[in-house]
């Protein structure tokens, strides 16, 4: 249709300069991406290779530490105070983690995040992950990251200083959203420890999750809150509903909201690595492809924390097939400068 052709080429013109749509803007293009899906992807796509050029960066997770978190996300596997069948374990030992990087770095990854449950670190549990890091940022194949709930000031400069390069903590959803499925804690708690994070040095790896029951305003008041963090790197997760948690039943997005959720963070955060991360498998489906297509120039390779991934094998030869090229982040090295990294033959499920 050339009339919202013509109008997402409009709306398209302040982030083609690296200027972010305002929250009119955004949600007029929610609107357009309704009506045609594939006039939105067209320039969300341009606005990619425009920022972004033709490369891919690639993220590896480990849980080093599930269940028995005392927090009621209601999304969440790892509540105590839900009823899904997982197998919660403490720390795991440094040279699992260690593997676990090294199997990350075979499959493409330039980071590396260590997650763990709970509301924030104990101290014995930051001593030894600090440790951990520490010798993953020595070691050099993949660029150390984590996420471990919420920090005050002293454990943030303590995992900066260790060499932890970037920190995730997602806000999840609006700030409007954010009470009718977390009760535990606060917006504000998220909001303060992301700006911690800020201030201690690292990069922020900040963003949200989508299907949980919020509105379009909601999608586009997380993009503009995320914005205003200065948030590095933005991970998009997608609900994979979870037996036993509050949110087992939830609708799911379908693939082609999923892209205009994925599209309208490109055009709101135009120059930002926006990386889609948990539920892509379910949530994506035949579409996973289209998600470099709508914006995004990142993902993450191999499992999740409680649910696996896809075959590393076929996400990179998805990237490979589409023409794009892995990007290696300064901190990882692995050699000659855009050497494409061994496929692992073990991928774990």
């Amino acid at each position: 249709m050339a009339g919202t052709f013509d109008r997402a080429k409009q709306l398209a013109a302040g982030p083609m300069d690296g200027r972010g749509l305002d929250r009119g803007q955004a949600l007029e293009l929610l609107s357009l991406a309704e009506q045609d899906l594939q006039a939105v992807l067209c320039h969300a796509e341009a606005i990619r290779r425009r920022h972004r050029g033709d490369r891919v960066r690639l993220c590896g997770i480990v849980a080093v530490k599930v269940g028995r978190c005392p927090e009621d996300c209601a999304w969440c596997s790892q509540s105590a105070r839900h009823d899904a069948r997982i197998r919660p374990h403490g720390l795991l030992a440094d040279d699992e983690i260690r593997a676990r990087a090294d199997e990350a770095a075979r499959n493409g990854a330039g980071s590396f995040g260590l997650v763990a449950s709970g509301a924030r670190p104990t101290p014995d549990e930051l001593d030894r992950l600090c440790a951990v890091l520490g010798q993953l940022d020595r070691h050099g194949r993949v660029s150390p990251c984590a996420s471990l709930g919420m920090l005050d000031d002293a454990a943030a400069c303590r995992l900066a200083a260790a060499g932890c390069r970037r920190y995730n903590h997602n806000l999840e959803t609006s700030r409007a959203h954010f009470a009718n499925v977390v009760t535990t804690h606060t917006y504000e708690q998220r909001l303060a420890t992301a700006r911690t994070v800020k201030a201690a040095g690292m990069e922020l790896c900040c963003g949200g999750l989508f299907g949980i029951g919020e509105r379009p305003e909601d999608r586009v008041d997380l993009a503009l809150e995320v914005r205003g963090l200065d948030a590095d790197t933005v991970p998009l997760n997608f609900l994979n509903p979870i037996p036993g948690t509050p949110l087992e039943a939830a609708p799911p997005l379908s693939p082609r909201q999923c892209l205009a959720v994925i599209a309208m963070m490109r055009f709101v955060l135009p120059a930002r690595c926006i990386k889609v991360a948990g539920g892509r498998e379910t949530a994506l489906r035949d579409l996973q492809s289209w998600m470099f297509a709508a914006g995004a120039d990142g993902c993450i390779v191999g499992n999740y924390l409680t649910t696996t991934g896809r075959a590393a094998e076929d996400d990179l030869r998805m990237i490979a097939d589409l023409g794009l090229r892995i990007d290696t982040p300064s901190g990882a090295r692995r050699g000659a400068a855009g050497a494409m990294p061994q496929v692992s033959e073990n991928h774990v499920h």
